[in-house]
């Protein structure tokens, strides 16, 4: 019996099974689909003030802005990044972020995990401001 070689795993994945709209940077893939340990997510939006709402992941999240400049919320910190940065956003830690403009926000989001699992939550800061 012989092993696959590590070279036989090799694969692509075309843009149309992964993206999602026009936007040649909107989509994600989950590990299963390629029999890989990540996920990855690939978000932009050309509107400041516009992000992924309040969740949390059972998982690690690493954060890479390929583009613009975006606010993130990690637990209590206020992290304002920029092209370039990395960020992490620790398993169990809810978090969000969005684009401080000027001009387009494109990241791309390395789940921790062969699924993206997500738990969508209130958002405290909106809470606060509507006076409850």
């Amino acid at each position: 019996m012989t092993d696959k070689s590590e070279n036989d795993r090799a694969v692509r994945v075309p843009r149309e099974t992964w993206g999602s709209g026009q936007d040649p940077w909107h989509g994600h893939i989950e590990g299963v689909q390629i029999d890989a340990g990540i996920t990855v997510l690939f978000y932009s939006n050309d509107t400041p003030g516009r992000g992924p709402k309040w969740h949390v992941h059972p998982y690690d999240e690493l954060f890479v802005i390929r583009k613009g400049r975006a606010l993130f919320t990690i637990g209590d910190r206020r992290i304002e990044a920029e092209e370039g940065d990395v960020l992490l956003g620790p398993r169990n830690v809810p978090h969000k972020f969005h684009n401080l403009g000027p001009g387009r926000l494109e990241t791309v989001d390395i789940h921790h995990s062969p699924r993206w699992i997500q738990t969508n939550l209130p958002d405290p800061e909106l809470d606060d401001e509507a006076g409850t």
